[in-house]
This record gives C-alpha cells, sequence and structure tokens, in this order.
C-alpha cells in the first residue's frame, strides 16, 4: 500500500473519532473531515501542537517529524505560534459545523478564515453548486487561504475586518473569532432561514484558560432568522481568538458582567430596537438584545 493511500485510511478513521468527540452523527460532515487534507493548510512540519496539564495550557510541544499522520488527532496546531494563533481543536468545529447545518448549494460566509483548513470543510458542504466568502483580518494569512483554496472555484477569499467586508446574503455565517457583541452587519446579511454561529467572549475568553473555566469565559450561539424574528440557542463554551472589529471595553465590561450573573443557557431571541425588560435579558447593547423570551 503507498503512503497516500494509507493516509487515506488515516484521514477516515480521523473523521470517526471527531465525530465521536464532537457526539454528532453526519455523514456529511464525517465525509469532509476525512476528504480535507489537513497538512495542505498548516505549512510544511514538523509542527506545534498545543498541549495541556492539570487543565492549563503549557505551551507547544513539536511533532517528532513531518508525518501528517501526527495532524489527525484531536488536536490544535499552531499557525502563527508567537500570536497564539492555531487552526482549532477539530472536535469543536465539527459540534459547531454541524450545529450551522451548511447544505448543497448555500452560500457560506467565514468569517476569520485563517489558512483555510475550516473554509475547505465548509466548502465540501456547500459542493460545486454552493459558495464560500472566506474573510481574514491578517493579510498574511489571507494570503495563504488564497493559495491553500485556490484549486476551489467556488469559494472566494477577501482580506480585512469581517466586521465591515462586504457580502451577498448569507445561509451560513459561521464566525472563528470572539466577539463581545451580535454585528448588525451580519444580522442584516442573514438570509431568511439562514444560521449565525456567534463566539460571545469576554476579556478572559483567550489564552491559557482552563478547560473548566471556559464555560464562564466564552459561549457559542446558534442565531436563526426567521423573518423579521431571531431564535437563539446556546451550544457551546469557547476560549477563541479575539475578533477585530469586534470587541471594545464597553461591551467587554458588559459580557463579563453577563457570564458573572449566569444564565447564558436560557437565551432564546435576540431582538433588534425593540425594548426589552431587563428582567428578560440576559445581554444588550445599542439596538440589540440576547433575551429569554
Amino acid at each position: 500500500m503507498d503512503r497516500q493511500a494509507e493516509l487515506e485510511i488515516v484521514r477516515r478513521a480521523y473523521a470517526k473519532q471527531i465525530l465521536a468527540a464532537a457526539r454528532t452523527v453526519d455523514p456529511r460532515l464525517g465525509a469532509a473531515f476525512g476528504t480535507v487534507r489537513r497538512e495542505d493548510f498548516l505549512g510544511p512540519g514538523p509542527w506545534q501542537m498545543l498541549r495541556w496539564s492539570a487543565g492549563f495550557s503549557y505551551g507547544y510541544a513539536t511533532t517528532p517529524d513531518a508525518d501528517p499522520v501526527y495532524l489527525y488527532t484531536d488536536d490544535v496546531v499552531a499557525i502563527l505560534p508567537e500570536r497564539r494563533l492555531n487552526n482549532g481543536q477539530p472536535s469543536l468545529h465539527a459540534h459547531l459545523i454541524h450545529e450551522a447545518a451548511p447544505q448543497t448549494g448555500e452560500h457560506v460566509v467565514h468569517i476569520g478564515t485563517g489558512s483555510g483548513y475550516y473554509t475547505a470543510l465548509l466548502a465540501h458542504l456547500a459542493g460545486p453548486s454552493g459558495r464560500v466568502t472566506g474573510i481574514e483580518y491578517d493579510p498574511g494569512l489571507a494570503a495563504r487561504a488564497r493559495a491553500n483554496l485556490a484549486s476551489q472555484p467556488q469559494v472566494e477569499i477577501k482580506e480585512g475586518d469581517g466586521t465591515l467586508v462586504p457580502f451577498d446574503a448569507a445561509d451560513v455565517i459561521y464566525v472563528n473569532a470572539g466577539c463581545t457583541q451580535p454585528v448588525a452587519h451580519w444580522l442584516d446579511r442573514l438570509a431568511d432561514g439562514g444560521r449565525l454561529i456567534l463566539p460571545l467572549t469576554s476579556n478572559q475568553g483567550f489564552g491559557g484558560v482552563a478547560p473548566e473555566r471556559m464555560a464562564s469565559a466564552g459561549a457559542v450561539f446558534r442565531i436563526e432568522r426567521r423573518g423579521a424574528d431571531y431564535v437563539v440557542r446556546w451550544i457551546s463554551a469557547v476560549a477563541i481568538f479575539p475578533c477585530a472589529g469586534s470587541r471594545d471595553e464597553a461591551s467587554e465590561r458588559t459580557l463579563a458582567e453577563a457570564f458573572a450573573k449566569g444564565g447564558w443557557q436560557k437565551v432564546t431571541r435576540l431582538y433588534r430596537d425593540q425594548p426589552i425588560p431587563e428582567e428578560h435579558c440576559w445581554l444588550s447593547g445599542p439596538g440589540w438584545s440576547l433575551a429569554y423570551n
């Protein structure tokens, strides 16, 4: 058996393990994880992988050599280790992408595309009849993602602030950076029936956050647009790189206070430009509220 055939077997096993860790049964998503080559998006090996001990990150460990087999585990791999910017944990992305449920033929917008691995998974799910718009703030990473995805004509990579870069109406907006508030531009561009995956993180929601503390540092919400209404459901705890353009001191402080009081798991609606009684709100800002009913 040649080496590429061996790696194909490894990828299929990896896909099964990742979906099991995500507690997700999704054959289409399994096929995506089993097909897309992670090594094509992480540069030449050896690679640096984030390691944990006693619940805390103690930094990166380098793989013994450049064998891609090391990449097919449920591990975080460095993209820019000096900035602690990583290719995130596969099982978390499997869970979040499953919740986003991108379908064949849909338009998916990926905010924070990094070097493009998870963008490629989204493109696999949207298929040749769909399209993916990846937006990356870092110019170097945007260039890498564009090169890595050059063979996929349905994918367009844009460089810039994901809160401002224009894009067509989207069936899925998949945000891979920690925000302190929902962005009006994303809500406006979400198609009817569209799903927004939104991580909200306090100023403690990135870095060496112990897993048991993630629940009070960051939360991911699934927001579905239904006409003028937005139905919301909490789907995961998270620690993730901050989102340029969607953070400021005032909203960070307000979000930290909301996490401190608890109750984010009970949020069911996002209201825009409507007065909502304070006792019904988990978090609110100018022109919006995340509320319990």
